[in-house]
């Protein structure tokens, strides 16, 4: 094996044997290479690459070699993922490795039989592959003795951190670690795997935790920039998008991204009705239904999958010859994820094709790209004032323990900053009677008995909030889950369901169990779920903002179709845009229209800002109308008063506060304080009202 570095001198000397001999690897990758040192000296790590850049080895072989040098015992290294179909994908790779050296690597997680469970417990693996809430479950479970299973843990590895660190999943993965911690009596080094992100100085440091005095290396795959087919297309419908899907690239495996459930569903049959092979992937299906998909999917050549975010994450699915993008993703960095999916094979380069429904579709892609091709990517910023957070892990933890101390609970956290508010939240839980107190002992109290002690307290276990569907079943086949609102909307006739890209005849609702009965049919049927997350950042609208002034993506094949309607948006929106800020614009009913071309989050701040600002005003992206009345001049004119004005956060109503899970348990002044930071854009919305504006008004 050819070594420049000696990054590869450095692993196990069995380790060695195996790459050369088993996997028949010519040479280590550069990350691989670079990682080696600096994880071999126990040094927090977070190691960047594009996907299938090989961070997992890069990871994995040098703490392999600490294992066997340093004769590690017990469970030593938890693998974090935040999939368990990444899981799945990623164990049989590593129990090899791991039995190279005579150690063993399991998985863990919501799927795990009972009996492997135990198993584990029995035989501790030296590798535990999870994911954060299955981690909490193990602390907190009363047939796991977490005491044992966690005492000699070493390193904790986190793939995808990025997937992680941008939600609440992140800070409750992060607390976790710090209790683990607590149960090994020492510090765990840390490795994070990242794709790219704008920010990796931060990531790590997030990463670090209490422990932000050790040292810290980010290592990137260097050279890792590759050449990339791009392409930007306008279909008008998903009719459209399905008829372009079946006739281009024909013979070859393509993996079709969209942004919703229903898109998938109402794809996936156009495409069949076109007699293409087409699999489907979302989070609405059955594990079963899902695994059956992804591996009919990876043993065929001729196919199509179609899937929603669920196969962005590094889940092999074989060898993919393309990736099509119906619409736009939020952010540069999923985008990067997606087109990473491509250009495994040597000599094959990286691809993506979007394909846009309509005119907002095709503006959104194109501002996106043109970020992209500034190499401009998101920073990765944890969520603000995770208080909620801190209440889930002060109960996590009276569960865990049977006993919370009232003057000791702290140290479970070795410092952690967003545990400062601690003492008042832990306060308020025993004034509510979430938590009942006998000296300077809390117990598990009533009220969080109550509310989240269904099924052994498995709702405590994850942070995130989900709308409870109903289980399809065809006979005892679960096929995937559905909304209500799909069984409760108005239908001429019978009720037929969309799941699985097959329509099914509903024949049965069991209300109270929440299951709905189906058989198969060949009529029409109807997909629908609740909403999901919407809303752009500053610098994708201003992107878009961008495009709209003649900036086109630099790499970007734009179809005849595509440039032509980007020069009808031209045209249509040239009064809403102008190089030098935002468009103060009055329409021919009167109303004056404020295009800030700021972002969502942006105007929301403004909105709460600014009583110029209609508060009926439904926030986008692009533009805020004023109050009705108000002209041009008064409206520049206050606006300019406006510019050295305190910014104030966001309203927050009762739907967003339940969107935070755990808010019951929090002071309603901190959970609204909590929705509120998390809700605006201070800065984007600081820029927007300090710039210039231009004022005109509809002939």
């Amino acid at each position: 094996m050819t070594n420049a570095s000696g990054g590869f001198d450095l692993l196990h000397p069995v380790l060695q044997h195996h790459l050369v001999n088993t996997l028949q690897w010519p040479s280590l990758r550069p990350l691989q290479e670079s990682a080696a040192r600096p994880i071999l000296d126990g040094v927090d790590c977070l190691l960047l690459a594009p996907t299938a850049g090989g961070k997992t080895e890069a990871a994995m072989l040098p703490l392999l070699s600490r294992m066997a040098a340093e004769g590690w015992s017990g469970t030593s290294v938890i693998y974090v993922c935040p999939l368990r179909a990444l899981l799945n994908n990623l164990a049989p790779r590593l129990e090899d490795y791991a039995s190279w050296i005579g150690r063993s690597a399991r998985a863990w997680h919501g799927d795990t039989g009972q009996a492997a469970r135990r198993q584990t417990q029995i035989e501790r693996p030296d590798v535990l592959l999870t994911t954060p809430e299955s981690l909490e479950s193990m602390l907190v479970s009363t047939t796991v003795d977490a005491h044992r299973l966690f005492a000699d843990v070493r390193a904790v590895v986190v793939d995808e951190i990025h997937a992680f660190a941008g939600d609440d999943r992140g800070w409750h993965l992060l607390h976790v670690l710090e209790r683990v911690c607590h149960l090994s009596g020492h510090p765990l080094q840390r490795i994070g795997l990242s794709a790219t992100v704008g920010n990796p100085a931060e990531l790590l440091a997030w990463l670090q935790g209490a422990a932000t005095e050790r040292a810290g290396r980010i290592v990137r795959s260097p050279g890792s920039a590759a050449t990339a087919e791009v392409g930007l297309d306008h279909v008008g419908s998903v009719e459209g998008a399905a008829t372009v899907i079946a006739r281009l690239h024909q013979g070859e495996k393509r993996l079709v991204f969209v942004d919703s459930r229903r898109r998938a569903e109402e794809l996936g049959a156009a495409l069949r009705a076109r007699h293409v092979d087409t699999f489907l992937s979302h989070s609405s299906l059955s594990a079963a239904e899902r695994r059956q998909s992804e591996q009919a999917f990876a043993e065929s050549r001729d196919c199509v999958i179609v899937a929603t975010s669920t196969l962005e994450l590094g889940i092999d699915v074989g060898d993919l010859d393309r990736v099509v993008q119906v619409g736009a993703p939020r952010t540069v960095a999923s985008f990067l994820q997606r087109l990473g999916r491509t250009g495994r094979r040597s000599g094959s380069p990286r691809n993506c094709l979007f394909l846009a429904l309509d005119e907002d579709q095709l503006l959104h892609a194109a501002g996106l790209l043109l970020r992209w091709g500034q190499d401009w990517v998101e920073p990765v910023v944890p969520p603000a004032a995770p208080r909620h957070i801190v209440a889930q892990q002060l109960l996590a933890l009276a569960l865990q323990e049977h006993t919370l101390g009232r003057a000791t609970w702290a140290g479970w956290w070795h410092g952690i900053p967003t545990m400062s508010e601690g003492p008042e939240i832990l306060e308020h839980l025993i004034e509510r009677g979430y938590l009942e107190i006998d000296d300077d002992l809390c117990f598990i109290g009533p009220e969080a008995e109550r509310r989240f002690g269904r099924r052994h307290f498995s709702d405590l276990m994850t942070v995130f909030t989900a709308a409870p569907e109903f289980v399809v079943l065809a006979g005892r086949e679960e096929i995937g889950s559905v909304g209500d609102n799909v069984l409760l909307a108005d239908v001429v006739g019978a009720r037929v369901l969309l799941l699985a890209g097959r329509a099914w005849l509903v024949t049965h609702i069991d209300w109270k169990r929440r299951r709905c009965f189906v058989e198969s049919t060949d009529l029409p049927g109807l997909a629908r779920w609740g909403g999901h997350g919407g809303g752009l950042s500053f610098e994708i609208t201003r992107g878009m903002r961008d495009v709209l002034l003649g900036s086109d993506p630099t790499g970007v094949r734009l179809s005849k179709r595509a440039a032509r309607v980007l020069n009808d948006l031209r045209r249509h929106e040239a009064e809403h845009v102008t190089e030098t800020g935002s468009v103060l614009r009055r329409s021919a009913d009167g109303d004056v229209h404020w295009w800030t071309w700021a972002g969502a989050a942006a105007n929301r701040t403004l909105h709460a800002s600014l009583s110029i600002v209609d508060p009926v005003q439904r926030i986008g992206d692009q533009v805020l109308r004023l109050r009705h009345g108000v002209d041009l001049r008064d409206a520049a004119a206050r606006l300019r008063a406006a510019q050295t004005a305190t910014l104030r956060e966001p309203a927050v109503d009762a739907s967003a506060l339940r969107g935070l899970k755990f808010s019951a348990a929090l002071p309603e002044p901190s959970a609204v304080a909590t929705v509120a930071a998390r809700l605006g854009d201070p800065r984007g919305a600081e820029i927007a009202l300090r710039e210039k504006w231009t004022s005109t008004s509809e002939s």
